[in-house]
């Protein structure tokens, strides 16, 4: 059942600004360190933490599926209303990324404000913030395909029912370069045709769809009779860079964990195909959107499950820091679990890069937006800590069934998570590059909204006092029903929330940390 939309805003408020925060971010006070300039790139979380035993990191907690409703949370009916936040199983991150570059590329050219929802067209490509893959699908077995997405070759965003794409059981086939003029079609992707033999081994058995930047094949490797997953990335100098970059991520990290049990994807080998840069993964099935959309849509997936994640995420998070790198596009379509959705795997590192990053690097639309931390959307320097905050937000989705901070764009991102988390601080806004698009000098936040009876742009001066749609409500209002649910482990649960949600990236607690905290270490009750 899809949740209404939320009521449009009324209220609106002109008024002249102070240049009291001005001053303060320009000459400092005792409220934190003076602004570093462009080039000083800090980084914000800290290095030390609680070390996790190798036992810990290695072997993710016991947890078996006897049938597919266990899934699901069991919630009796309340009579309350479940409340107005968007279903999480419905959301495409794919349309919300391309909306965000569309936006990203008129604030470049106009220098202006946000582009309206319904100004949103089609867009070149933009390499700041690449986009997932492609949109998953159902299969004609009723399993989910990775990477999978719509089998629509002209609009990977239709609507309407998918059908799936059947397998062929051929003889595979090496085609001769005279045998067609174009490999590609109009936009780049390669021609994939069922039966082929790629790099003279991997039969194409299946076509999973495509992405923005790629197309996705699912193939048997006719040396060792696996099934694998083959990225094939569209012609392109720069898409083929980014993927030579991902290529090199997901090298260092299999060389840091040679077994592949830290819970991050395996890349098997690359190579290339007609002019096409091609990466060969080890065959996952459905990615936890769509454990969502088929086992907890609107009520969530059982704590018993979401700890078993949580758990296996922060193991993927501790390799990632290990190897110094950040995600930076972590969701719960980029986390794919197994067919028998006990062990869960980190996906898509085509976003990744190596920490500190670059004041260059910084973008205010890095990571997909419901998952974006408050210091990507200020223009703040970033490293590990926004990826424990798409953790978070992720966890929650998991439980409740339900998007946590659901603004359209970023200005409207940061007033839901102030509404939940609290005012962002003076100190944080003093290592802001973009604070003066959503704050004015007296640290009032600029809500820029639209009259729902003149449909003319307004702006809101608010002040978040006390939070109004607090996490700890929230998570105890959508648990309300649920059948089995121990009160304690709510508790923890929530404690682990609020400390990957803190919004100071310094306080926000670390992979390690997080893999000591009572609710990933304590299992009886579960």
């Amino acid at each position: 059942m899809r949740r209404k939309k939320r009521e449009a805003l009324k209220a609106k408020l002109k008024t002249q600004p102070s240049p009291l925060l001005a001053q303060a971010l320009h000459h400092g006070n005792d409220s934190g360190p003076a602004t570093p300039k462009a080039g000083d790139i800090t980084p914000v979380s800290p290095v030390v933490a609680s070390p996790a035993s190798e036992a810990a990191l290695n072997s993710p907690a016991p947890f078996q599926i006897q049938k597919d409703e266990d899934l699901a949370n069991h919630k009796v009916e309340t009579g309350e209303p479940e409340g107005d936040s968007p279903s999480a199983a419905d959301y495409d991150p794919t349309l919300d990324m391309k909306e965000d570059r569309a936006r990203h590329d008129h604030r470049l050219v106009t220098d202006g404000a946000d582009l309206s929802s319904s100004a949103y067209d089609e867009t070149k490509d933009s390499h700041d913030v690449p986009m997932p893959d492609a949109k998953p699908k159902k299969s004609s077995d009723d399993e989910f395909d990775m990477f999978a997405a719509s089998s629509d070759d002209d609009d990977m965003f239709a609507e309407g029912p998918v059908k799936p794409t059947t397998k062929t059981k051929s003889k595979s086939k090496q085609l001769a370069a005279n045998l067609l003029d174009n490999w590609d079609d109009h936009e780049g992707y390669y021609r994939i045709i069922l039966g082929e033999l790629l790099d003279g081994r991997y039969h194409v058995n299946s076509i999973l769809g495509k992405g923005m930047f790629s197309a996705v094949v699912r193939a048997e490797d006719e040396q060792t009779g696996k099934v694998v997953a083959i990225k094939i990335i569209r012609t392109s100098d720069a898409m083929k860079k980014a993927g030579l970059k991902e290529i090199d991520i997901l090298k260092t990290l299999s060389d840091a964990d040679p077994d592949g049990k830290r819970c991050v994807i395996h890349l098997e080998r690359s190579f290339e195909h007609k002019g096409h840069l091609c990466m060969v993964f080890e065959n996952l099935s459905l990615n936890l959107r769509e454990v969502l959309k088929k086992f907890g849509r609107d009520v969530g997936i059982s704590l018993k499950a979401v700890r078993s994640y949580a758990r296996q995420m922060f193991i993927g998070l501790t390799l990632l820091k290990k190897c110094n790198i950040v995600h930076a596009d972590l969701k719960p379509d980029n986390m794919l679990v197994n067919d028998a959705r006990n062990l869960m795997k980190i996906c898509d590192l085509g976003s990744a890069a190596i920490a500190p990053v670059s004041a260059t690097d910084i973008t205010p639309y890095l990571v997909s937006r419901f998952y974006r931390a408050p210091e990507i959307m200020l223009g703040m320097p970033y490293d590990f800590a926004i990826d424990t905050w798409a953790v978070g937000c992720t966890l929650f989705e998991l439980f409740t069934g339900k998007i946590l901070f659901a603004g359209r764009n970023n200005n409207q991102m940061l007033r839901c998570i102030q509404e939940c988390r609290g005012q962002i601080t003076l100190k944080m806004l003093k290592k802001a590059n973009l604070w003066d698009q959503h704050f004015d000098n007296n640290l009032r936040f600029k809500s820029a909204e639209k009259d729902p009876v003149t449909n003319k742009d307004v702006v809101k001066l608010l002040n978040f006092t006390k939070p109004t749609k607090d996490l700890k409500s929230r998570l105890r209002k959508a648990s309300r029903g649920f059948t089995g649910l121990n009160n304690k482990d709510l508790d923890m649960f929530i404690d682990l929330l609020e400390k990957c949600l803190l919004l100071n990236p310094e306080k926000r607690i670390t992979p390690a940390d997080a893999l000591n905290h009572p609710f990933l270490k304590s299992s009886a009750s579960l």
